[in-house]
């Protein structure tokens, strides 16, 4: 009951702090009820996602998200009435009720199916995984271990984003290398029987994706493109159906980010007189975390043999309007480890003691 009080908000709640709570509670789905707990519906992660990309205002009620109709499953169920419903309407967490609506627990998914079915909706995806740089901001580690080996824990973060793939069926890799590329061949040597990998060796550096023009004519279907020091806690497979229904371009992979500035901020006129002072204001942005999914056409405008950022790609394609979109995650959903601070975040979540 305990977990399900952690999961219940009241329908007055803004969306960021329903997205909040959703961080807090490690689910993708709320339970909207009224004062005396009766369900009056649910809020999800993809009900926030398309809610943001739509209007973008946190700031309004949940109540203007939520979905009003929600399944439920009443008191005494049966376990085969719980997997159809769930079969049926492509649920993984269903509230379960009382005689008058109360929510007096949940079922989830995997309470009722085996833990270990194999998902393989994105098998047969590439995954390239851009891993040449020289980790220059967590130097003087970098300096005899190249980042894609930095280890989290037990583990280096390479293998770590490869198991993230692998999770939805994704074992087919490439590692775009330059900067002691050999150490990262050698050890992921060992892991043949797992994943199939394959390297983009660079001469010279070629910048964030320059190296993908070595693919042209290799790959026939949207692929996804990683940073190598980052890690994405979402359901990769939704994020290609997003990208192949929305028939984008490039999806980029955003974050909801919030700063609080922590100091009065002053508001000027033009001639310099204070017209008054804001204290601690908020603000929320969406910001790249790294991952991407290309159409394979992509690759043919990437020049070949010279330094070129994705952000270069991004502004060619914005200029001639191209179709860009974005796919949001909530902000803990997001570990990046490109610099010393959000190592230490990244490594106290994943790391062991």
């Amino acid at each position: 009951m305990e977990k399900i009080k952690n999961l219940m908000i009241a329908s007055e709640i803004t969306v960021k702090q329903a997205l909040k709570k959703m961080d807090e509670a490690g689910a993708k789905i709320l339970f909207v009820a009224d004062d005396a707990k009766r369900l009056i519906g649910t809020v999800t992660d993809g009900d926030i996602r398309r809610h943001i990309l739509k209007e973008g205002l946190l700031g309004v009620p949940v109540a203007r998200i939520m979905n009003s109709e929600p399944v439920s499953l009443l008191e005494g169920y049966s376990k085969e009435e719980a997997k159809g419903i769930m079969v049926s309407k492509a649920i993984d967490y269903l509230p379960v009720v009382d005689k008058v609506g109360k929510v007096i627990s949940a079922i989830r998914w995997l309470d009722l199916f085996e833990k270990n079915i194999s998902n393989n909706e994105l098998h047969g995806v590439m995954a390239i995984i851009m891993a040449g740089g020289t980790g220059s901001r967590l130097a003087p580690v970098t300096s005899f271990l190249p980042k894609p080996l930095i280890p989290i824990g037990d583990k280096p973060i390479a293998e770590m984003i490869m198991e993230k793939f692998l999770s939805f069926g994704c074992r087919d890799f490439y590692f775009s290398i330059n900067f002691k590329g050999n150490l990262l061949k050698a050890y992921f040597n060992e892991f043949k029987h797992l994943f199939n990998i394959s390297y983009l060796q660079e001469d010279k550096p070629l910048g964030t994706i320059g190296s993908l023009h070595m693919l042209k004519g290799k790959i026939k279907r949207p692929f996804f493109v990683s940073n190598c020091d980052i890690l994405i806690e979402a359901d990769y497979s939704d994020i290609y159906k997003f990208h192949r229904e929305n028939k984008n371009k490039i999806t980029m992979i955003v974050s909801m980010k919030h700063y609080t500035i922590p100091y009065g901020v002053c508001e000027i006129s033009n001639g310099g007189a204070l017209k008054g002072i804001k204290e601690k204001p908020e603000y929320d942005y969406l910001v790249n975390t790294g991952l991407y999914v290309m159409d394979p056409d992509v690759i043919n405008d990437i020049p070949k043999n010279k330094f070129y950022h994705v952000t270069d790609l991004i502004a060619d394609y914005t200029k001639r309007k191209k179709k860009i979109g974005v796919y949001p995650i909530s902000e803990k959903s997001w570990f990046d480890m490109g610099e010393w601070q959000e190592f230490q975040k990244m490594f106290k979540k994943f790391g062991k003691e």
